[in-house]
Protein backbone atom coordinates (compact mmCIF):
# COMPACT_ATOMS: atom_id res chain seq x y z
CA UNK A 1 0.00 0.00 0.00
CA UNK A 2 1.19 3.36 -0.95
CA UNK A 3 0.32 7.07 -1.33
CA UNK A 4 -1.52 5.92 -4.53
CA UNK A 5 -3.55 3.83 -2.79
CA UNK A 6 -4.70 7.09 -0.59
CA UNK A 7 -5.17 8.68 -3.97
CA UNK A 8 -7.09 6.07 -5.47
CA UNK A 9 -9.43 5.16 -3.00
CA UNK A 10 -10.50 8.51 -2.71
CA UNK A 11 -11.64 8.90 -6.18
CA UNK A 12 -13.27 5.82 -5.99
CA UNK A 13 -15.29 6.39 -2.78
CA UNK A 14 -16.00 10.03 -4.38
CA UNK A 15 -17.05 8.34 -7.96
CA UNK A 16 -19.57 6.32 -6.11
CA UNK A 17 -20.87 9.18 -3.72
CA UNK A 18 -21.18 11.02 -7.11
CA UNK A 19 -19.98 14.33 -6.18
CA UNK A 20 -17.31 16.23 -8.03
CA UNK A 21 -14.27 17.08 -6.84
CA UNK A 22 -15.28 20.77 -6.87
CA UNK A 23 -18.55 19.82 -4.26
CA UNK A 24 -16.31 17.33 -2.27
CA UNK A 25 -13.41 20.39 -1.06
CA UNK A 26 -16.01 22.34 -1.24
CA UNK A 27 -18.02 19.93 1.64
CA UNK A 28 -14.97 19.45 3.42
CA UNK A 29 -14.60 23.30 3.93
CA UNK A 30 -11.61 23.73 1.50
CA UNK A 31 -10.76 25.72 -1.69
CA UNK A 32 -12.59 24.01 -5.03
CA UNK A 33 -9.20 22.69 -5.60
CA UNK A 34 -7.96 20.85 -2.96
CA UNK A 35 -9.31 17.39 -3.40
CA UNK A 36 -8.18 17.81 -6.88
CA UNK A 37 -4.74 18.39 -5.78
CA UNK A 38 -5.26 15.20 -3.70
CA UNK A 39 -6.20 12.84 -6.66
CA UNK A 40 -3.67 14.04 -8.94
CA UNK A 41 -0.57 13.27 -6.53
CA UNK A 42 0.27 17.34 -5.86
CA UNK A 43 -0.54 16.81 -1.99
CA UNK A 44 -1.72 14.17 0.44
CA UNK A 45 -4.26 14.87 3.18
CA UNK A 46 -2.55 15.65 7.07
CA UNK A 47 -4.36 12.97 9.32
CA UNK A 48 -6.92 15.28 10.37
CA UNK A 49 -8.40 15.63 7.25
CA UNK A 50 -7.76 12.36 6.41
CA UNK A 51 -10.30 11.72 9.21
CA UNK A 52 -12.83 13.99 7.95
CA UNK A 53 -12.63 12.28 4.39
CA UNK A 54 -13.39 8.68 6.54
CA UNK A 55 -16.27 10.46 8.03
CA UNK A 56 -17.40 11.81 4.71
CA UNK A 57 -17.79 8.83 3.19
CA UNK A 58 -19.30 7.33 7.05
CA UNK A 59 -15.46 5.01 6.91
CA UNK A 60 -13.68 4.08 9.53
CA UNK A 61 -10.04 4.75 8.86
CA UNK A 62 -10.10 0.81 8.94
CA UNK A 63 -12.65 0.13 6.60
CA UNK A 64 -10.97 2.46 4.35
CA UNK A 65 -7.35 0.97 4.03
CA UNK A 66 -9.64 -2.65 3.57
CA UNK A 67 -9.09 -3.36 -0.03
CA UNK A 68 -10.66 -6.65 0.42
CA UNK A 69 -13.94 -4.71 0.44
CA UNK A 70 -15.94 -3.91 -2.87
CA UNK A 71 -18.38 -1.46 -1.21
CA UNK A 72 -17.02 -0.18 1.82
CA UNK A 73 -19.71 2.88 2.22
CA UNK A 74 -22.56 0.20 1.87
CA UNK A 75 -21.28 -2.52 4.39
CA UNK A 76 -20.62 0.63 7.21
CA UNK A 77 -24.64 1.35 6.46
CA UNK A 78 -25.61 -1.88 6.80
CA UNK A 79 -23.64 -2.69 10.07
CA UNK A 80 -25.27 0.82 11.13
CA UNK A 81 -28.98 -0.66 10.33
CA UNK A 82 -28.31 -3.95 12.33
CA UNK A 83 -27.57 -2.25 15.88
CA UNK A 84 -30.89 -1.11 15.21
CA UNK A 85 -32.40 -4.73 15.20
CA UNK A 86 -33.30 -7.06 17.77
CA UNK A 87 -32.44 -10.52 18.45
CA UNK A 88 -34.75 -12.30 15.91
CA UNK A 89 -34.58 -9.56 13.44
CA UNK A 90 -30.73 -10.68 13.31
CA UNK A 91 -31.11 -13.93 12.81
CA UNK A 92 -33.75 -13.86 10.51
CA UNK A 93 -30.91 -11.46 8.46
CA UNK A 94 -28.03 -13.46 9.30
CA UNK A 95 -29.87 -16.93 7.74
CA UNK A 96 -30.37 -14.80 4.55
CA UNK A 97 -26.97 -13.25 4.58
CA UNK A 98 -26.10 -17.71 4.82
CA UNK A 99 -28.90 -18.18 2.01
CA UNK A 100 -27.60 -15.71 -0.41
CA UNK A 101 -23.39 -17.00 -0.02
CA UNK A 102 -24.52 -20.42 -0.72
CA UNK A 103 -26.01 -19.63 -4.30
Amino acid sequence: MDENFIRDRITQLRLRKGVSEYQMSYDLGHSRGYVYNISSGKALPPMKEFLAICDYFDLTPAQFFDESTQNPELIQKAISGMKELNEDDLLMLLGLINRLRKE
